[in-house]
């Protein structure tokens, strides 16, 4: 999974990513933060998803998310201490968020987790959960990652 963070205007993109070749269970994936964010400022976020077990062969699961939009939302969980807030830019048919585009603004100096968890059939219609609120989302988690973030 690698997340893109592209600062508005323009400036310098931060990439978050996390990568795991051998798959469930092994070694833990490698996880990396490319830098810090900068207080005050908005960015346009984006989500790429590929399947890297077979190099000679990326599939680029972002699509499949895509076309079955109905079926997948990705949720941004904000741990204690990090001053960020996140909204969705995507929507399904049924104007209901996916969440492979979003925004996320950087607010006070702080540090702390962001995690993304990209969820397979969720209650997209329970309470809280359009509104990103994970907790009666239901369905399966496809992929979770947490990332160290800190805003200067």
């Amino acid at each position: 999974m690698t997340i893109t963070l592209s600062p508005e205007p323009n400036g310098t993109d931060i990439i978050l990513k996390t990568i795991d070749t051998d798959g469930d269970g092994g070694n833990d994936p490698d996880v990396t933060v490319s830098g810090n964010l900068i207080s005050g400022i908005t960015y346009n976020g984006s989500i790429e998803l590929l399947d890297e077990s077979n190099p000679n062969d990326v599939e680029n699961i972002t699509e499949e998310v895509q076309e079955e939009s109905d079926e997948h939302q990705f949720f941004y969980t904000v741990g204690s201490g990090l001053d960020v807030t996140t909204s969705y830019k995507d929507e399904d048919g049924n104007g209901l968020p996916i969440g492979v585009e979003f925004t996320l603004v950087a607010n006070a100096t702080s540090s702390g987790d962001l995690t993304f968890t990209l969820r397979h059939e969720p209650n997209k219609s329970a309470a809280g959960v359009a509104s990103g609120d994970i907790t009666n989302a239901g369905g399966e988690t496809d992929i979770t990652e947490t990332f160290s973030i800190s805003v200067e």
